[in-house]
């Protein structure tokens, strides 16, 4: 043939057009499994180095309007100057977020008619900037100055501090504390245990580091069992966790804290996160607080760019049984006073990890019970 005519003139052997498509074949398969790879590499590493990130977007996409909602339905605002959590708030939400802040824990275990009292009263400092949180109990039946009864008929003036709930709600048990803490609380939160039990079954359960069975025996309190070593527990055992009290109220308030660590670490998995609004929904009427949506939201987004669950530091007011009437337990105004002054430093954004040691032991070892194994004077479960 000659190699002078025109391209389009020539005529191929069968070897010919196969030996010359065989390279260029190969070329573009690599090529393609190359690009394939790096798409593959892309998104996974993406999604894995992102995850947060897109854990956030799910979250602002997918449940962040419907969880608005229900945490509308549980603001109820107080009385209270400062940051704030409502209107009169002075500073953004994306500040608040990142300065600490205080929340004033409030428990409640109203059941039927009964009068309300705060059966577990948590002091916290949040610093979301380092993730931590300190948690400082206050025995419930502290005998304290109770701040604005003169206004309140039939009310003492000096009692146990879960009688604030019972005089003035929200408003008194937030004027209480800060009077005894010398601190502002920024914000508050109740709930009432009873709505406890269909949150966690909601969640699949909470792990709890139960190593001894846990049983209620007294006479004049509700007979149950927990079992120990049992990998999760469901909403009534994690209920009854928290009531227990026939040891002492420093093992009680303890178990308090555990509690809220557990069900912070079960909440960041990603099935629970998208249970978000129906939780919410469960806790309905059980959960009131002045914080706004907003900033919930916020905070919410915040613990999920976190890599960790907060690391929490615990202290529980010390102090001594004292009998008058009834059965009070009488603060020590040293530890009282060192309490303050941690308190102090945690809501210091200057404040260096060193700082923010505490003291989380029972002193005296002391169960702070009677003979019976509960407060004198209790009135039991």
């Amino acid at each position: 043939m000659d190699k002078n005519q025109p391209a389009e003139a020539r005529v191929l052997t069968r070897a010919q057009r196969h030996q010359k498509k065989k390279p260029k074949t190969k070329k573009n398969k690599g090529r393609a499994w190359l690009i394939a790879l790096c798409v593959v590499l892309v998104l996974g590493l993406g999604g894995f180095i992102f995850r947060k990130e897109l854990m956030v977007l799910a979250f602002d996409t997918f449940l962040a309007g419907t969880v608005k909602e229900a945490l509308d339905d549980s603001y109820v605002p107080i009385d209270q100057p400062g940051k704030g959590g409502g209107e009169e708030q002075q500073l953004t939400v994306a500040e608040l977020t990142k300065e600490p802040f205080s929340v004033l824990l409030l428990g409640t275990d109203q059941r039927e008619d009964e009068i309300a009292r705060t059966d577990s009263i948590i002091y916290s400092v949040v610093r979301p900037v380092d993730n931590k949180v300190l948690l400082i109990s206050i025995p419930r039946d502290s005998y304290v100055k109770m701040v604005g009864t003169p206004t309140i008929k039939g009310t003492r003036s000096e009692t146990k501090i879960n009688a604030a709930y019972a005089y003035g709600g929200a408003q008194m048990s937030v004027d209480t504390v800060e009077a005894l803490l010398e601190h502002d609380v920024d914000y508050y939160a109740t709930i009432n245990f009873n709505g406890l039990k269909d949150v966690v079954n909601a969640m699949g359960g909470v792990e709890l580091p139960i190593t001894e069975t846990i049983e209620n025996k007294q006479a004049d309190h509700e007979k149950f069992t927990i079992e120990a070593n049992k990998p999760i527990y469901d909403g009534t055992e994690a209920l009854n966790y928290v009531r227990y009290r026939e040891d002492s109220d420093f093992k009680r308030t303890e178990r308090h804290r555990i509690f809220l660590k557990q069900m912070l670490n079960r909440m960041k998995s990603v099935e629970n996160l998208t249970k978000i609004p129906e939780l919410i929904g469960i806790a309905g009427q059980n959960f009131k607080t002045n914080m706004t949506s907003d900033f919930m939201l916020s905070l919410a987004k915040t613990v999920i760019m976190s890599d960790t669950t907060p690391e929490i530091s615990s202290h529980m007011l010390q102090g001594e049984g004292v009998s008058r009437d009834a059965w009070y337990y009488e603060l020590d105004d040293q530890d009282l006073e060192e309490t303050i002054e941690s308190i102090n430093k945690w809501l210091d954004s200057n404040s260096t990890a060193s700082d923010l040691l505490v003291d989380d032991t029972d002193e005296g070892g002391d169960s702070h019970t009677d003979q019976e194994g509960q407060p004198a004077g209790d009135t039991g479960q």
